[in-house]
């Protein structure tokens, strides 16, 4: 029946008010807010850079690969079998083994009980496969295993770039995964593009190794050039440190110099390694490397057993800052390409907002005029109710904080046309029960109780499109698929509820009327 106890009443006032207070978040000014949350704007309303990147998994693969290799050179060397002609080409482990040894050593990497399997777990059906070519057995990643590869990369090259962006303070990013291989960035707001992709750029891939005066060392040397380009200099393959021991890293000015530096911590076993190899190599210069370039090689003048030091190399302090920020943040396990990158200026932003704001009032007032023409005082109560719904809506929003995008405006103004498609519905099926009922209470109950079916299935199948949508699309789509299900929500409340409240208080009052709608 249309009969709402004073319980419901009070329900339905509250929960219309705490959202409206919670939609006017949105208007006031930061310092006199209710709730510390407000709808944040996406990058197509607010501005800034979308950045699309490709992880480069081909450094990875080697790095593994050549892990693997010297793993199978002991393993084998330790059971008496002996390895030759170990080569790592086109992502293939290559050796060659005597024939009498040959199917022992497919086995072991084949059998489950194998005493090789902890680091080769199941390698021709999981991992890696495994094949005989011209009397050599060549051993590769296989489909699934490089899968699993990809994955991981992915996993953490996604930490690395949210740290790092995490340490710029930018507002509300939205970092996403793209594949197997690729990473989406989005960041509203950003006012310096370029710096952030020099930032995620950069490997930040940090050694410290000592250089070579001879030529000869005995883990190897490698000719490596110095990062502003002005000359180059022989280092040792031999890693006295790496990034993974750092604690921290600072950008200071050195008093007795005046000049900007990196200041680093070092972890317990990083302090101890570091103390030892100063002690040992006084005099000699000790290369710091970074991405395979060197930015500074000061000599080794005392031990240094602190676990801390500095690096030099002509900073400016927006330089030092960087790359104390790369340093903390840690480095990325293979090279980030940019292959696809759009930048919004925030006029544009603004073109998009006035855009949506005006499209939304015209369809509004259009539905308003309409309503009001069409059926009167309900019209009047269907107007009510439209807007109510929106400031429930702008409120829900707002309390979780949602990105709003362009299509996320579309998704607002399609709840209005629900809306009002819900209204339209309970309206003619109203006149349908008048004709054949009298009463005035007993007709309108029934249309509200007859065209709930109706409405109720098409909110559905449209929430389910929704769901479906907000599952399987990507960042815009997402946002037209929040909206609209959230929409569907409100829409139901505001029509059942506040609808129907505003429509019992007057069919009451005027039961004995003869044409109410």
């Amino acid at each position: 029946m249309l009969y709402f106890s004073k319980l419901r009443i009070i329900f339905i006032s509250i929960i219309s008010l705490f959202f409206f207070i919670i939609a006017s978040n949105n208007l006031l000014d930061p310092n006199n807010r209710f709730f510390d949350k407000k709808i944040n704007l996406g990058l197509d309303l607010q501005g800034g850079s979308y950045l699309l990147l490709e992880i480069d998994n081909s450094p990875v693969i080697e790095q593994k690969l050549q892990n693997k290799s010297t793993l199978i050179r002991s393993y084998f060397k330790d059971k008496g079998i002996r390895i030759s002609n170990l080569k790592l080409s086109n992502d293939k482990i290559k050796f060659s083994v005597e024939e009498k040894f040959k199917q022992n050593v497919i086995d072991e990497f084949i059998d489950e009980n194998s005493d090789i399997n902890p680091f080769y777990p199941r390698f021709k059906s999981h991992q890696f496969d495994i094949n005989e070519v011209d009397n050599f057995i060549e051993l590769t990643f296989s489909k699934q295993g490089l899968v699993e590869l990809k994955t991981s990369s992915q996993d953490q090259a996604l930490e690395i770039v949210r740290r790092r962006i995490d340490e710029i303070g930018t507002n509300e990013p939205n970092i996403l995964k793209r594949g197997n291989s690729r990473i989406l960035v989005e960041l509203p707001g950003l006012d310096d593009p370029m710096r952030i992709k020099s930032l995620l750029g950069k490997t930040a891939n940090l050694t410290f190794r000592f250089i070579s005066t001879d030529n000869q060392s005995s883990f190897g040397v490698e000719k490596i050039e110095y990062e502003d380009g002005s000359n180059t200099d022989f280092v040792s393959k031999r890693i006295i440190l790496s990034g993974d021991n750092l604690l921290d890293a600072q950008p200071r000015m050195n008093n007795q110099t005046n000049e900007t530096v990196v200041s680093f911590t070092l972890d317990r076993v990083g302090a101890k390694r570091f103390g030892k190899a100063t002690a040992s190599n006084i005099g000699r210069k000790l290369a710091i490397v970074l991405d395979g370039k060197i930015i500074s090689a000061p000599v080794i003048r005392d031990t240094i057993a602190s676990g801390s030091g500095q690096i030099s190399g002509g900073f400016t302090f927006q330089s030092a800052t960087d790359l104390a920020l790369l340093l903390r943040s840690g480095a990325l396990p293979a090279p980030l390409n940019i292959i696809e990158e759009r930048t919004v200026g925030p006029d544009l932003g603004q073109d998009s907002i006035k855009a949506g704001i005006i499209a939304l009032t015209i369809g509004f007032i259009l539905v308003i005029i309409y309503m009001f023409m069409k059926y009167k005082f309900f019209g009047l109560i269907t107007n009510i109710t439209l807007i109510t719904n929106l400031i429930i809506l702008i409120g829900i929003l707002t309390l979780f904080e949602v990105t709003l995008t362009l299509p996320g405006i579309a998704g607002i103004i399609l709840t209005v046309g629900m809306a009002v498609d819900a209204n339209v519905l309970i309206f003619e099926r109203i006149k349908e029960e008048i004709k054949n009922e009298k009463n005035n209470i007993i007709a309108f109950d029934s249309g509200y109780t007859k065209s709930k079916t109706a409405i109720l299935d098409a909110n559905v199948t449209t929430l389910l499109a929704a769901v479906i949508l907000f599952f399987m699309g990507s960042g815009p789509i997402k946002g037209f698929s929040v909206t609209l299900g959230v929409g569907i929500f409100t829409t139901l409340f505001s029509v059942y509820f506040i609808a129907r409240l505003f429509t019992a208080i007057y069919v009451s009052r005027y039961k004995d009327k003869e044409v109410l709608i």
